[in-house]
């Protein structure tokens, strides 16, 4: 090992521990002074939850945990935007489960909050996958209402949702397991089957307060809206729960009898751990993402046997095309190459650029993985598309497009790893959020950003000085390097994993050496919806 790989090590370590620390704060929900209320009422916490209603020992991805993270900071902050996703297993079937965090503002639904639960409802509804409500929540945050409530993607998009999965046949099972007032009361309504936990779950329209404000009448929570009311009065629902464990079991239960689903049929065989040492990534991983690097040394450290069986080799070098395993399941690799290299005609090419070769090759073989239904894991290191007269007049915007449009068209599953820079159109071309990945998630070394840093920091200097000498101001030297500082602290934050994560443009900041279980639990969720169209590229430039 070199002297480089021993910094690197150190440095991507480091980085690692801020991200542990981070999700222990996360896990922390509300705070101690209010878990400790919370479980005086005889109540499991949403983490306690969600571990007791999982298989012992069985894998899990946690969805979004790092939501919230230093928003609405002047409203007391909301620590994984008040509601816990995991993605795990229930007697052996791969579910989704959605628990409210009543440890956090009562529940209540913060902006975030609404896009979290549209995230685990959207990947529920792509991966055809069971979806588990737990419910306990005060319902919409009032001092946001005009944020959270009135639009497309607001809170009543959950209710929608709720009748268009039913009708897709994606069983949903709520247990309400605290409060679940206003419109909140349709979530559990409106899932397959509802339980209610005897004395702490309550469902209403309007709270006791206001039925008396509303109407005079004097009536206590638990005759207006508790569990015998609801399971021997009104019906709304199933079935009667002693507490907390006693509504979790019945969920094991119920989701014991599930029959099979129809597989999409994606190949496995047999998983196999990497050859080379997984831990190596930490050494080979730059400090500097503007340093280079040499992919296929992180691929060998994730897939099977450390075996990629590469597409056109020797040709559009910046990405790697190529077929493999990760943890048995075949799948297609799109990389880029982090270090410069020489095309046919000798001539260099930047490490983390796109060219125009690389987006051909890269096109072809996303066509390729559609017709042989091989699903798509993206790795993403890039700075954009190659500028210049050159790729101008060679035509780069043209091959882009075709390489977006194949991406944007692609009807197999595909995942995205963000092991380093997300720059522009690279991160689109890399399938970014935008372009439908089942999951995206981010290395703590990841940046997301328009542009990088420096050359962001430069432009912004120029737009922000010219318009103080409107003003009339005198830039001196000094003001000039004291602005260039302040807004290359800003975009750096702004450009941060953490940033992205906290509103859900990630699903996850990962550990890297999770990202096998990642991308294979993934996999496994996509298994569960047959691909229901051809692929087509529709009009493209040749």
């Amino acid at each position: 090992m070199d002297i480089n790989f021993n910094k690197n090590e150190d440095f991507n370590k480091l980085l690692l521990t801020e991200l542990k620390k981070k999700l222990l704060n996360v896990y922390k929900g509300g705070g101690d002074a209010k878990i400790e209320k919370h479980k005086s009422k005889g109540k499991l916490t949403a983490r306690e939850r969600i571990d007791y209603l999982f298989d012992k020992n069985s894998d899990s991805i946690e969805i979004a945990a790092i939501a919230g993270n230093k928003m609405y900071e002047e409203h007391g902050g909301c620590p994984s935007g008040g509601v816990v996703v995991k993605i795990g297993y229930i007697n052996n079937k791969q579910c989704i489960v959605v628990a409210n965090d009543a440890t956090v503002k009562a529940g209540a639904w913060f902006p975030i909050t609404a896009k979290k639960n549209l995230r685990a409802q959207e990947i529920s509804i792509e991966n055809k996958l069971p979806i588990i409500y737990l419910v306990d929540s005060a319902g919409v945050y009032l001092p946001m209402q005009d944020e959270i409530f009135p639009d497309k993607e607001h809170f009543g998009r959950i209710f929608r949702n709720n009748a268009v999965m039913s009708s897709m046949g994606i069983t949903q099972i709520s247990a309400v397991m605290g409060s679940c007032v206003a419109g909140g009361a349709y979530l559990p309504i409106m899932s397959d089957e509802a339980m209610i936990v005897d004395k702490t779950g309550s469902i209403f329209l309007a709270g006791s307060y206001l039925v008396k404000a509303a109407i005079g009448e004097s009536i206590d929570n638990e005759t207006l809206g508790g569990a015998t009311t609801h399971c021997e009065i009104s019906g709304v629902t199933d079935y009667k729960a002693i507490d907390d464990k006693d509504a979790l079991d019945k969920i094991r239960n119920i989701v014991d009898k599930i029959g099979d689903f129809d597989k999409a049929g994606y190949n496995r065989k047999e998983s196999m751990l990497p050859i080379e040492n997984p831990k190596d990534i930490f050494g080979i991983l730059p400090a500097s993402r503007s340093e280079q690097y040499d992919m296929h040394e992180i691929i060998k450290r994730i897939v099977d046997n450390s075996e990629i069986e590469e597409y056109k080799k020797d040709y559009g070098k910046t990405i790697i095309c190529g077929y493999a395993r990760i943890d048995g399941w075949a799948v297609g690799i799109v990389a880029n190459q982090r270090k410069v290299v020489k095309n046919a005609k000798k001539e260099m090419q930047f490490g983390g650029v796109i060219y125009s070769d690389s987006a051909d090759k890269a096109t072809r073989f996303i066509a390729n993985c559609n017709q042989k239904k091989i699903p798509l894991v993206f790795l993403q290191d890039v700075t954009g598309f190659m500028v210049g007269s050159k790729s101008e007049h060679g035509g780069i915007i043209k091959d882009g497009a075709k390489m977006v449009n194949a991406v944007s068209n692609s009807v197999v599953p595909k995942f995205t790893i963000i092991i380093g820079n997300s720059y522009g159109a690279g991160n689109y071309a890399m399938c970014g959020k935008a372009y439908d990945p089942r999951l995206i998630v981010a290395w703590p070394s990841a940046r997301l950003a328009v542009m990088g840093g420096e050359q962001a920091a430069k432009v912004l200097l120029q737009i922000e000085t010219a318009s103080l000498k409107k003003k009339g101001e005198k830039i001196t030297s000094e003001k000039e390097q004291e602005i260039l500082e302040s807004i290359k602290k800003r975009y750096d934050a702004q450009t941060s994993p953490y940033y992205a994560a906290a509103r859900i443009w990630t699903d996850a900041v990962i550990n890297p050496l999770d990202t096998r279980k990642w991308v294979s639990m993934g996999i496994e969720a996509a298994n569960h919806a047959p691909i229901e169209k051809q692929f087509n590229l529709g009009i493209i430039q040749v």
